[in-house]
């Protein structure tokens, strides 16, 4: 796909005003291709030349204000335009190609029953692979479309449905939208409809996933329509773009995207098996995000990538907040302080940390690579913080205003800091130079003295990492906890200003009683990495298990794990909490995510020597775990998980399979099966016959996707070459296989027989960049990565492939932060 630059784009939206396009695609055909004729129209600068992304496989004509445009024009990236009059009309016949790897118009055969699905993704910069499009956030346009399709599919797009006749669909023309959301699905999709205050709602699933869908539409639309009811009440102009539509479809990239109108999950959301309340909650939460980029992304969209943040960051606090208060999933804010916040903590101490606005952004490259923990989670925790300072009346205020101001078109920082000012009467220019402009995270550290049982001076100290100077004002809480009559409770709570200085004393503790656990940054509202005093660390073994607070436990385990992950504390006094404290835990989120960090931290920091000791204590916690949990609940569902994903016992995980020895309440479901069988493999429990057999009896897209990951994870040697061989050089499996396959290829357990393929990763992933690009190309590469091969040899490895010239951008990133969180497992280790 081309390459679009913020220089090109600024100069070409300087010579044209794109009106409309109207799209007419030919989805009847046989092959990987499909026909498509557009008609564009647009204003321009007499006598202009510019250009159009456009990647045709043969083009039929191409005519310019009634004029053959000689083919040439179109070299397969970009269609040349010159001679331009001020009211312009560009019509381009093409055969165009479906991809296969989430990109452009993706097609899809479900091995359930052989039927054919297609949705449309032109994300970023992929417009071009559908039809010829001036690709970039600040030319919007109307979009028409009309379709041609088998009879018996289904159509929808973000347009109003204006007739069908037979497999014809026309839709009406949508409000001004950015050509990246421009939206399509096709198929003998399962659809469920309802309408909620006038809005008219729809749900689309594969065919093969009608029984769930229609077993989950109540909850979906329920949770749709609360979420509705409380951006209606917090923003003044309503839900904007006429429908609200909601399609779950396969080998999605994203976990959703916005499209207004028609908003697309991956279709893993519509889970056949049991589910926690976890996996509930983040779907609910997704539900809620997506909703909020219809104002916030669709509405008023960036005018260039180096805005990001004003969809991304938004929609994630948005995203937890609204569910949090609208729907039942009440504790989404111990899953963000937990989960959310850890990711964007990660992503900004790694080597490609940026601002969450950077003042540059120089191409849709880079651009794309923004797509992180930066963008989302820690710009949505600086805007908590933010709040917690103007107060909600005024954020409000501000954003209705940007909203009015800026409807149906482009908008920039300065454009929402103006309005967040004018409503509050606080310049935010100082606050948007630390928080938004500058990168990396500070520390908070309490240093505490005592005189016997009475605080002396309690002081926080903040510091920048090396490297960075920053230091930033922080409002946080401070939480003094007792223990007392078997419980741990909350005595007091403070909310301080901490400055941006080395060290801020907190004279409201002076003279205080000392608490048995000093908790800094209860209430979450920092963004900041967190360290306890010396003795509430010391206490947190005996006290996090009696904590009543789920949030407070949250932030202690989110605390404890980035000290792991510092090296601050080793791994094995992380495993040791684990069977101490995850037991009693009631929170499934916090089970989910600790078992699931615990794991990852024991094959990277752990030694070949001390790993099976750790794990096994991780499989005991899961195991008491299991045994204390109701029957049948979201406890017990990640408790087994956890278990299979740690235990060593082929012998009862053979038994379950079975069904013998199964715990009580526990349906061990085709999901589950697959999980059991997946270690088994690892073990070298289990072959290519009982991986066939299982698929055998699972003839889906999810036992396809499985059976892919169980034969990567075979510990035999033609296994590992088969599954390399498709990793780096099988173009015609589609991404979810890919990355199936590649998440299931390395396991400490194997550590001798993928040795070789360590380098192997350095000298042949850069041709795989040639075969997949964008987000597929990106989860390929990091699944791939050889994380688990801990050694200084692999750093050296690392090192020469990032001194390679011109080393793809999504490659240089994967290799360069995988390659600093092996750093940070090698010193640990040592």
């Amino acid at each position: 796909m081309p390459t679009l630059t913020r220089a090109e784009a600024a100069d070409r939206a300087s010579l044209v005003d794109v009106e409309s396009y109207h799209v007419d695609l030919d989805l009847t055909g046989t092959g990987d291709t499909f026909q498509s004729r557009t008609v564009v129209r647009f204003r321009a600068r007499s006598g202009a030349a510019t250009f159009l992304e456009f990647e045709p496989v043969t083009v039929a004509s191409i005519t310019l204000n009634g004029q053959p445009v000689p083919h040439p024009a179109a070299d397969g990236q970009r269609l040349a335009l010159s001679g331009l009059a001020e009211e312009n009309e560009l019509v381009v016949d093409a055969t165009m190609r479906y991809s296969n790897n989430g990109e452009g118009l993706h097609r899809y055969t479900d091995p359930a029953d052989g039927s054919v699905y297609l949705y449309q993704h032109l994300f970023i910069n992929n417009a071009g692979r559908v039809l010829p499009s001036f690709d970039q956030p600040d030319l919007k346009a109307s979009f028409r479309v009309s379709v041609t399709a088998p009879a018996e599919w289904t159509v929808a797009t973000n347009g109003r449905l204006v007739s069908r006749d037979g497999g014809r669909w026309e839709f009406a023309p949508t409000e001004r939208i950015s050509t990246y959301l421009a939206s399509l699905i096709a198929g003998p999709w399962h659809v469920r409809t309802d309408e909620h205050d006038g809005i008219p709602l729809a749900l689309y699933a594969r065919a093969a996933l009608a029984e769930p869908l229609d077993a989950q539409a109540a909850e979906i639309f329920e949770i749709t329509k609360q979420c509705l009811d409380r951006f209606h009440q917090m923003f003044e102009i309503r839900f904007p773009f006429g429908h609200y539509q909601q399609a779950f479809a396969p080998e999605f990239n994203f976990g959703a995207m916005e499209y207004p109108g028609l908003v697309v999950f991956r279709d893993e959301f519509v889970p056949r098996s049991a589910m926690t309340e976890t996996e509930r909650e983040h779907r609910a939460s997704v539900i809620a995000h997506e909703m909020a980029h219809q104002w916030f992304g669709d509405l008023v969209t960036m005018a260039w990538w180096d805005d990001l943040w004003l969809n991304e960051s938004f929609a994630e606090y948005l995203g937890a907040r609204v569910t949090a208060d609208a729907t039942r999933f009440t504790g989404t804010w111990t899953t963000f302080a937990l989960h959310r916040k850890g990711w964007g903590l990660r992503a900004d101490q790694r080597p490609s940390t940026h601002p969450v606005a950077p003042a540059e952004v120089s191409d849709t490259d880079q651009a794309l690579l923004n797509f992180d923990g930066i963008s989302y989670a820690k710009g949505a925790a600086v805007l908590k913080q933010l709040i917690a300072w103007l107060g909600d009346e005024a954020f409000l205020a501000g954003l209705n205003a940007h909203f009015e101001a800026h409807a149906y078109g482009n908008a920039t920082l300065a454009d929402l800091l103006g309005a967040l000012s004018k409503a509050s009467g606080r310049d935010l220019s100082g606050w948007a130079e630390v928080w938004l402009r500058r990168a990396q995270v500070n520390t908070l550290r309490l240093e505490v003295q005592r005189d016997g049982d009475v605080y002396r001076e309690v002081a926080v100290v903040q510091t920048a990492p090396d490297g960075f100077a920053t230091l930033r004002p922080h409002r946080i809480g401070i939480g003094l906890y007792d223990h007392t009559d078997g419980a741990v409770v909350r005595r007091e709570l403070l909310e301080v200003d901490v400055e941006a200085t080395g060290r801020t004393v907190l004279p409201a503790l002076a003279g205080v009683r000392a608490a048995d656990l000093l908790l800094l940054n209860d209430g979450d509202l920092a963004y900041a990495k967190v360290r306890l005093d010396a003795a509430s660390a010391a206490a947190v073994p005996l006290l996090l298990p009696l904590l009543g607070d789920s949030l407070a436990r949250a932030l202690l385990w989110a605390s404890t794990l980035d000290a792991v992950v510092d090296g601050e504390r080793p791994v094995a006094e992380l495993v040791t909490l684990v069977l101490a404290a995850l037991p009693v835990e009631t929170e499934t989120v916090i089970i989910e995510d600790v078992l699931r960090a615990t794991r990852g931290l024991v094959d990277r920091y752990a030694t070949a020597e001390t790993r099976p000791a750790a794990l096994e204590l991780v499989a005991q916690a899961a195991d008491r775990l299991l045994a204390a949990s109701p029957a049948g609940s979201s406890r017990q569902l990640a408790a087994v998980r956890g278990l299979v994903g740690a235990t060593t016992d082929t012998a009862r995980l053979r038994a379950w399979l079975a069904g013998d020895g199964v715990p009580a309440g526990l349906a061990v479901d085709a999901d589950l099966r697959w999980l059991v069988l997946y270690r088994l493999v690892v073990l070298g429990a289990a072959g290519p016959d009982t991986i066939e057999a299982e698929l055998a009896a699972d003839r889906s897209a999810t036992g396809e996707q499985w059976a892919a990951r169980c034969h990567a994870a075979r510990p035999e040697p033609a296994a590992k070459q088969a599954a390399w061989a498709a990793i780096v050089g099988d173009a015609t499996l589609s991404n979810r296989l890919i990355e199936l396959t590649a998440l299931g290829f390395w396991h400490p357990e194997q550590r001798e027989l993928l040795q070789p393929y360590v380098e192997r990763y350095f000298t042949e992933m850069p041709e795989m960049m040639r075969l997949r690009s964008g987000m597929s190309a990106e989860k390929t590469t990091l699944a791939a990565y050889p994380a688990v091969m801990v050694s200084a040899r692999t750093r050296e490895l690392a090192a020469g492939l990032l001194a390679a010239p011109d080393l793809n951008p999504i490659l240089n990133r994967v290799v360069q932060d995988s390659d600093d969180d092996m750093r940070r497992a090698l010193l640990t280790r040592e």
